[in-house]
């Protein structure tokens, strides 16, 4: 892959953490290659080092042996260049804040308005592009879970990162909430052309979202597949129910149980 057209590249990344007692691997000779644009799930059980994946490229756990490149650079280089965008399973909004001050929080960090290029949507219109028009000032107690997260969303957004990296965000929803904000975001995505990086421990959730999931085993997490999804980039919640997916659905809960 040209390294021109590369969000992140992982090449035989290994991460150790020590302890008094011993020393557990929780990723080993990790290798992948996410394109810009692009929309990857990390798929795996608990314990595989999916979302440890996911804070080695945000420059949040340095990597033991091999080399992580974000956007062609260090990570640490990414993330002090506002590259990188994080969402979380807990929104982690400011109570005392409303959705639209939450969303411009980043912006107030350091002075980002001034680095944004022209185009780039504002709190505002980031509230709208995640369906949270007219609930500009409500606080978060006001707000369900999922328009939370929604909010967090848009807050991630909001510094144009390049590279949004989502660690579980919809893993404590209900299955209404989830599936409707799982339609979002593929909506959201399309639009923005961000990259995204995605952990789930759901096969329907990585399949429905992801054009590639990259499959995790355990103990030490290492990779098992990378399974190109082969289902229309514009896609909406009957996908599940057709036979192409089924059938994917099939493959990847056999490579998890193998």
């Amino acid at each position: 892959m040209d390294a021109g057209a590369t969000a992140v590249d992982c090449r035989n990344l290994t991460v150790r953490f020590m302890s008094e007692r011993r020393t557990v691997t929780a990723l080993e000779r990790i290798s992948f290659s996410l394109a810009r644009g692009g929309f990857l799930s990390l798929l795996g059980p608990s314990g595989c080092g999916k979302s440890t994946l996911l804070r080695v490229v945000a420059d949040l756990v340095a990597p033991s042996s091999g080399s992580v490149s974000v956007l062609g650079v260090k990570p640490e280089n990414a993330r002090r260049d506002r590259a990188l965008g994080f969402v979380f399973q807990d929104a982690a909004l400011l109570p005392w804040r409303t959705a639209l001050q939450n969303v411009e929080l980043p912006l107030e960090v350091g002075g980002g308005a001034r680095h944004l290029p022209k185009g780039v949507p504002t709190p505002r219109e980031l509230l709208k592009l995640v369906g949270l028009e007219g609930w500009e000032a409500s606080f978060p107690h006001e707000l369900s879970g999922g328009m939370r997260q929604r909010v967090s969303i848009a807050r991630a957004l909001v510094s144009a990162p390049r590279i949004l990296l989502m660690d579980e965000p919809f893993g404590a929803l209900d299955e209404i909430t989830r599936d409707r904000l799982n339609e979002e975001l593929r909506r959201i995505w399309q639009e923005t052309s961000t990259t995204i990086l995605f952990v789930t421990h759901s096969v329907y959730e990585s399949l429905f979202l992801g054009e590639q999931v990259l499959v995790l085993a355990a103990n030490p997490g290492r990779v098992k597949a990378i399974v190109a999804t082969d289902l229309p980039r514009t896609r909406d919640l009957s996908i599940r129910e057709t036979e192409p997916f089924v059938r994917q659905a099939a493959s990847l809960r056999a490579l998890l149980g193998s």
